[in-house]
């Protein structure tokens, strides 16, 4: 599964989202959470290409690290550092060129040599 999660994160890296959408089951689900809270969910990978296409213009550079990884019952865990520059000026104060990082973990499950559920979490 490690190599199959790392095509879809150097495919993300690139924001290349049909090279994204080639590592996904047709039936994937996605889904995002801060905080605790769930913030976004896809069904489908219709709905997982439309939110990755919308959403890729928020940033002119973001780069996903894997710096832990580990499977445990059909299930991988991967830490994740996340870095990114802002390509827009957000309603909440975040100005275009200005740069984030945060760690956060994803969890992975794949079906037919596919992703078919990916679960993100930062604080």
């Amino acid at each position: 599964m490690r190599a199959l999660i790392d095509r879809y994160i150097d495919a993300y890296n690139r924001m290349d989202v049909d090279a994204m959408m080639k590592t996904m089951h047709r039936e994937v689900i996605f889904e995002n959470y801060a905080g605790g809270t769930l913030s976004v969910r896809t069904i489908g990978i219709d709905e997982l290409r439309h939110l990755a296409e919308s959403s890729r213009h928020l940033f002119s550079a973001r780069h996903q690290t894997i710096v832990g990884y580990a499977e445990v019952a059909a299930v991988a865990h991967a830490q994740i550092a996340f870095e990114g520059t802002f390509a827009i000026d957000l309603p909440n104060g975040i100005r275009a060129g200005q740069s984030i990082a945060m760690p956060g973990r994803s969890e992975f499950r794949e079906r037919d040599g596919l992703l078919i559920h990916i679960a993100d979490y930062s604080d």
